[in-house]
């Protein structure tokens, strides 16, 4: 420091910590004339001696005038050394750099100021102090003073140049690995002014040829998918230009680090920010293009990202979001090779509750393309998504159902797993009375399509045989009925049941469906009917004589009558033109005809269909023998001579049984049904009367003390305690 004082004049000392500009402006240049006699003369040692004054003096001195002083002097320093500055710059730029954050703003412009004239002195040799003068700038670029905001800027603006142009910054000089957690600290900062310091950092550096940025861009990527929902439309387009310029980079890079930024992807694609959405699930479309294997083990979080996509509110995002759920699941990927099965089923039940239809619908594509694949895989883990499929049916979208039946018959393709289906369909149309009603028909008339008819129907028809839920039993079977009568897909089921009387086949399905089709009395005489076992539903329609002709009854017949006017049962209308070969059958409906009020509808319209009957061939004689004893113990005379047990069928077995089907074993089987039912209705009547009678004590015990007395109640009723329109009497 005595070196310093004896080169420098007290005077020059003095001016440079005055408080007008002027004075310490001009003892900075004669500052500036010393430090470059020193130079010349080559005094290393005094030049740093000057420099360690006006630091150790100046630059930290308490006194605010005194630090500005400094900071010119260094700066003038430096311009005196011109092109032998570079070796002193460990003296001269640390000072500079801790008077940015001068509680003063006068001092933090003039530390700006200072940093100008360095650098443009030193250029591209300062580059060893980047990291501290980037965080420094960073800082003032947000100040609260808008001189030194505007200084800021000014040298910001440099030392971009300088780092552009300048051979120095490259590996050697400059730490990209010790830059990044400085970049990455900041990029959270909320302030505008910072992040478009911070935008513009990242495309300056991305510029710089021997700077790798692109493979620290997971580092910093979430800060510029952040910067996109910025309320500043400058920052904004800047945050997605750079975005834009990386991605280009990434399509021609070799060697990208994929996993990282899906990540950071996978989250950005849920934002609520439409423009941060779009961009994310862009990058994420051009990551599944070119990932290839590195992306396998990140399919999951990806397909979880796309599906809520694919139903988004902007078109735009829809659109690449379908693309994208496409190439994703186009990829032929391999579980040896990382690629989760389990996970992908995960995401694709979680996302069967959106509430929206274009991603259910989605979702159960991947689940029959996986089912299709991986099969195995699937069905090891089929106890978690079995649930939420069988939820599903209840789903509002038709299409949707129909999906989640395609995945159920898929599943079902096995033995065992179609067992399961049918028990757990039949346990949630137990549960779920309302699906059974909106949805029944269709979900069963899609399975039979997928699953075959005949097995659907017998699978559900011996569960129902063991239904310990008679009510429900009752409800399911009349349900299958009506599917059975009326839909087109069960057409072949139909026909198989008319040959019941000529072919095994048909045999073994009527006898197959009997059993649960006692549950209800129309669903035996329908199923009859349709099998032509016209004499079985005459013994069936006698043996209701005991039956609780209610409404619920009546309903059920009701909809019998008008289900034989449509085309299934045409064959049946015209059987009815030989009433002679046909007894049985018009017997059948003339005893349905007695069940029915004369004043309801269904009467009107089944004697409508029986006064059409013509009577040229019809045997009376013959008929009266069908009115009186077993029916199974008559025989038949047609007018050739032959014997009949069936309508229209030649004697096979002597009239209890025909090609095998023991009717009078059936007939009994429907009647013990019936005494259950009959049973189990009055277990139910009896409870509920049980019911009413402790609540109709119950009322009397309350109401006790308010009887009136013997005396007021054993005249006569005063005027006043008539009774009125709607008044209660007691």
């Amino acid at each position: 420091m005595a070196d310093a004082l004896t080169v420098i004049p007290a005077s020059v000392l003095r001016n440079l910590s005055d408080k007008l500009y002027e004075k310490r402006k001009n003892a900075a240049l004669e500052v500036e004339g010393i430090v470059k006699q020193l130079a010349v003369a080559g005094d290393h040692d005094k030049i740093t001696a000057v420099i360690n004054l006006l630091t150790t003096e100046f630059t930290y001195s308490p006194q605010a005038n005194h630090r500005k002083g400094g900071l010119i002097g260094l700066a003038a320093a430096t311009v005196g050394l011109t092109s032998e500055a570079a070796q002193h710059l460990e003296q001269i730029v640390p000072p500079v750099l801790n008077s940015f954050s001068d509680q003063d703003s006068r001092v933090r412009y003039y530390a700006c100021e200072a940093l100008y004239n360095i650098a443009k002195v030193v250029r591209g040799d300062f580059i060893i102090f980047f990291n501290q003068i980037f965080d420094a700038l960073c800082k003032l670029s947000a100040d609260s003073d808008a001189n030194v905001q505007s200084a800021a800027h000014l040298l910001d603006r440099l030392v971009k140049d300088i780092v552009t142009e300048s051979d120095q910054f490259s590996s050697f000089f400059f730490s990209i690995e010790e830059f990044i957690p400085l970049l990455r600290e900041r990029m959270n900062v909320l302030n505008p002014y910072v992040r478009q310091f911070l935008v513009g950092w990242i495309t300056v550096l991305d510029s710089v040829p021997d700077i790798d940025m692109l493979g620290f861009l997971p580092d910093f990527l979430d800060g510029l998918f952040n910067m996109l929902s910025d309320s500043s439309h400058e920052i904004r387009q800047q945050a997605d230009s750079a975005l834009s310029e990386f991605l280009q980079e990434i399509k021609n890079s070799p060697s990208v680090d994929y996993g990282r930024m899906a990540e950071i992807l996978v989250q950005r694609a849920g934002s609520t920010d439409e423009f941060t959405r779009l961009t994310a699930i862009t990058w994420i479309n051009e990551f599944v293009k070119l990932g290839g294997d590195q992306l396998v083990p990140y399919y999951a979080d990806i397909l979880g990202a796309i599906l809520p996509c694919i139903s988004d509110k902007e078109e735009k995002i829809r659109v690449v979001a379908r693309e994208t759920n496409e190439e994703l699941r186009s990829i032929q990927a391999d579980p040896a090779e990382g690629f989760d099965v389990g996970a992908i089923l995960g995401i694709a039940r979680r996302e069967l509750n959106s509430e929206w239809e274009a991603t259910r619908i989605e979702a159960l594509h991947w689940i029959s393309s996986l089912l299709y694949r991986h099969r195995s895989e699937v069905l090891s883990s089929l106890n978690d998504i079995f649930h939420s499929l069988l939820k599903a049916l209840s789903d509002p979208s038709d299409v949707v159902v129909l999906l989640v039946l395609d995945v159920h018959a898929g599943i079902a393709k096995d033995p065992q797993h179609f067992r399961q289906l049918v028990v757990f369909l039949v346990h949630t149309f137990r549960v779920d009375n309302s699906l059974l009603e909106k949805r029944g028909a269709l979900i069963i008339r899609r399975l039979c399509v997928l699953l075959n008819a005949e097995r659907v129907y017998r699978e559900l028809s011996t569960i129902l045989e063991g239904e310990s839920d008679l009510d429900f039993a009752s409800i399911m079977v009349q349900a299958l009925n009506l599917i059975l009568l009326t839909s087109s897909e069960l057409s072949e089921l139909r026909n198989l049941l008319k040959h019941s009387l000529e072919n095994s086949a048909g045999k073994d399905l009527f006898v197959s469906l009997y059993a649960s089709w006692c549950h209800s009395p129309m669903a035996i005489i329908s199923l009859c009917l349709l099998a032509q076992t016209y004499q079985h539903a005459s013994a069936v329609i006698q043996s209701l004589v005991g039956e609780d002709i209610n409404v619920k009854f009546l309903v059920q017949l009701d909809k019998l009558i008008r289900l034989l006017e449509t085309p299934i049962f045409a064959y049946l209308r015209l059987q009815l033109l030989e009433p002679g070969r046909y007894i049985w059958l018009l017997k059948a409906l003339n005893g349905l005809l007695m069940l029915l009020p004369q004043q309801s509808a269904a009467f009107k319209i089944l004697r409508t269909r029986l006064k059409t009957v013509p009577t040229y061939s019809f045997n009376g004689e013959q008929f009266r023998r069908t009115s009186s004893g077993n029916p199974y113990q008559i025989l038949h005379h047609m007018p050739s001579g032959s014997q009949i047990t069936e309508d229209g069928d030649g004697m096979q077995d002597g009239g209890n049984s025909h090609n095998g089907i023991n009717f009078a074993l059936r007939l009994k089987q429907f009647e013990e049904m019936q005494h259950q039912h009959r049973m189990h209705a009055q277990e139910q009547a009896l409870s509920s009367n049980s019911s009413t009678t402790s609540l109709s004590k119950e009322v009397q015990r309350n109401e006790e003390p308010r009887r009136p007395s013997s005396s007021d109640t054993s005249g006569p009723p005063s005027r006043s305690s008539k009774r009125g329109p709607g008044q209660l009497q007691l």
